[in-house]
């Protein structure tokens, strides 16, 4: 695996990695690597000549200053990780190499819809920050794909939109890949590391929440099923932020279901002081 700090080297070494036709993947990630980071490299070393991660994290999109100091920094296992799974090239830069101006922002994305709800409702500024730095990732890599996580819905939907504002909707794939869950159904997550043991035998309550959702789903109202899901989040002792059934395509909230219209649900929930996000798509209209 090679190594690279500086972003004008790695553009250098891509492209010529490009002038010899090699096709690049790449998988940003924010470190505290798991198992759900090494499956989206698996995906791109499946799809692609050249996989490049970066490790950053983000200053930018977090809007709680204590979550960014509190954010869990495992690099040297994340390098052991990377290099097991035969990652050809890790960017590691720090951030006045991704921030060479600064931290103040520039430029505002017009994101719509996407930044007022949800994630975009209570984390202000967060989806903001996500399209700083993930601009300033792919102006770097220019990958022909970049491989996300699906456990971060509207994320993906986000950087959806930035590569569409980017001009590059052709020209870079956005893949969406399956999250991945622990054997009892809870989401992988580098926040998981920081839950104590009482707090994770809990933390699985969101994944059964979300599965009893899908399993009861029925057209008409569905306000009972997220009533019901708030309760019992609220007897495992989280504190919740959302718990809302949308349209899959559009996040646009669904409380009475016509049968046919694409669905799929989402938590944010905090067990103490961390914050849990989790999905599931409960119905997938074949037309999609």
């Amino acid at each position: 695996m090679i190594l690279f700090k500086k972003a004008t080297e790695l553009h250098k070494w891509l492209d010529f990695q490009r002038k010899k036709q090699k096709s690049i993947g790449f998988v940003p990630t924010m470190g505290a690597l798991h198992t759900g980071h090494l499956s989206l490299i698996g995906y791109s070393q499946r799809e692609n000549d050249i996989t490049v991660c970066s490790v950053f994290v983000n200053p930018t999109q977090f809007n709680d200053p204590r979550d960014f100091e509190k954010y869990p920094i495992t690099i040297e296992k994340d390098i052991a990780m990377l290099e097991e799974a035969g990652t050809h090239v890790l960017f590691l830069p720090s951030v006045p190499e991704m921030y060479p101006d600064g931290l103040q922002a520039t430029r505002q994305y017009e994101l719509g819809f996407l930044e007022t709800r949800l994630e975009g409702a209570f984390r202000p500024g967060h989806f903001q920050g996500v399209c700083r730095v993930v601009h300033r990732l792919l102006e770097i890599v220019q990958p022909a794909s970049i491989y996300l996580g699906q456990k971060d819905y509207q994320q993906c939907m986000v950087i959806r939109k930035l590569v569409t504002l980017m001009g590059k909707e052709g020209s870079i794939s956005v893949m969406v890949c399956p999250t991945l869950r622990e054997t009892d159904g809870l989401a992988m997550s580098s926040r998981n590391m920081r839950l104590n043991e009482d707090q994770r035998k809990k933390a699985v309550t969101i994944s059964q929440v979300l599965t009893a959702i899908k399993q009861q789903l029925h057209t008409g109202d569905l306000s009972a099923l997220l009533n019901e899901g708030q309760r019992v989040l609220e007897a495992a002792g989280f504190r919740t932020d959302y718990l809302e059934i949308t349209d899959a395509r559009t996040l646009e909230p669904v409380t009475n279901w016509n049968g046919t219209q694409s669905l799929v649900a989402l938590v944010a929930a905090f067990m103490g002081d961390i914050r849990l996000i989790d999905n599931m798509v409960l119905t997938q209209n074949n037309t999609d």
